[in-house]
């Protein structure tokens, strides 16, 4: 059965995170509050996990699952950036958007989209996101929480708990989120083009 971690939303408690952070090390999914609802991650370098975490939302191989990183810095390891992509991804960091980006021979295959070789990114601007990814000291694999056959994503950490304590390591309950995913925006053509609206105002980055 999944642990319950209540954290503040704003200055969540480190001991908390590390517990989690060592959750994930050991092979286990965690649900944790973002900037654009809930998202189920796992670790980089964990295959079992990977495979748990589509499991979970009834994803098939094509369907990217994105990174979570710390900054702008940890992107460029992960994902090929030219000068144009990084002026637009620091106008655009840290907030609910995921980019889609070429992905670096860093990535492992499970997680780039297997015909494209590119990869969902982001650095979201959620405390207790950012903490969990500096307490496993490593990107996160994720995945909004939306459940199979349902349209839209679960922001409240009590219903997360009851409907997958079973199939989660840890719930983290920061407070309810935003219901709409992140927008997504692949960089890899010559202009940037939305794909997905969710969260975020696209006039802030000039694409409305």
């Amino acid at each position: 059965m999944a642990q319950l971690f209540v954290v503040h939303p704003e200055n969540p408690q480190t001991r908390l995170l590390k517990q989690a952070g060592q959750l994930l090390a050991d092979g286990g999914l965690v649900a944790v509050p973002t900037d654009s609802s809930y998202a189920v991650v796992a670790r980089l370098d964990d295959k079992a996990a990977a495979d748990a975490l589509r499991r979970l939302r009834g994803l098939d191989a094509r369907h990217h699952l994105t990174l979570l990183c710390r900054d702008l810095a940890e992107i460029s390891h992960f994902a090929r950036v030219d000068n144009k992509q990084y002026r637009f991804l620091k106008l655009a960091t840290p907030g609910p958007w995921t980019f889609i980006l070429e992905a670096t021979k860093e990535v492992p295959r499970r997680v780039s989209h297997p015909s494209r070789k590119t990869i969902g990114i982001r650095v979201p601007d959620h405390r207790v996101a950012l903490a969990l990814v500096e307490a496993a000291e490593s990107p996160l694999m994720s995945t909004t929480l939306i459940p199979e056959g349902e349209d839209d994503p679960l922001n409240e950490a009590q219903e997360i708990f009851e409907r997958y304590g079973n199939q989660l390591a840890a719930v983290i309950d920061g407070g309810p989120c935003p219901l709409l995913s992140t927008t997504v925006i692949d960089l890899t053509g010559p202009l940037p083009e939305v794909i997905r609206r969710g969260q975020g105002d696209l006039s802030t980055l000039g694409l409305d």
